[in-house]
């Protein structure tokens, strides 16, 4: 790994570049991704909010399951809403295909539709939350970071963090998250040189 690590956002759909201001005010590279050879060039990925369903689509019609399957296993990776639907290992209202990458279950739009989006602050940070995915459950080995009316939304295991809502929106760089994302990647890759 470089000395300065080269975060990839997924570009298939969704909210890419917002969190490129926030990669580089904590002292990382920015790459937006869509091909195996970008997905060899970066570090770790953040999954980006959007749409999760026509990220699938786009993941099976580019034929990218099983490069990004074996990609995420072997990086750190960040989802952001739409991006917890990916990692999570069950996901409800409807059921799809996700890469379960964590022992948890998500409901899509568990706070409701578009009308029910909303800011509030998390460890002091405005963050907002658009259609956003519920954790339901999550097993024991799932560190519980935050909680926002009784539900999780910042989780962390191993690899992998999730928030259910956006810290990219704020204009406040880098948000308290990229910056534990970021922490993450490094501490990941100082045990994998130990």
């Amino acid at each position: 790994m470089l000395s300065k690590s080269v975060i990839g956002v997924l570009a298939l759909q969704g909210a890419v570049d917002p969190h490129r201001l926030h990669i580089e005010a904590a002292g990382a590279e920015f790459r937006a991704v869509k091909t195996p050879a970008q997905f060899d060039e970066v570090d770790a990925f953040i999954l980006p909010g959007g749409e999760s369903t026509t990220m699938l689509k786009l993941i099976e019609r580019f034929d990218l399951w099983d490069v990004l399957a074996a990609q995420f296993a072997a990086k750190p990776v960040w989802g952001v809403c739409a991006g917890v639907i990916l990692m999570a290992q069950t996901v409800l209202s409807p059921a799809q295909r996700s890469f379960d990458l964590l022992p948890i279950t998500v409901e899509r739009n568990g706070y409701g539709r578009q009308l029910e989006s909303c800011h509030v602050e998390i460890e002091g940070y405005k963050v907002s939350f658009i259609r956003a995915p519920v954790i339901k459950d999550a097993a024991e080995s799932v560190h519980v970071r935050a909680v926002h009316k009784g539900d999780p939304v910042w989780l962390e295991s191993g690899q992998y963090m999730l928030t259910t809502f956006h810290p990219e929106m704020s204009l406040d760089f880098p948000s308290p998250m990229h910056r534990a994302f970021l922490a993450r990647v490094e501490k990941f890759y100082a045990k994998k040189a130990a």
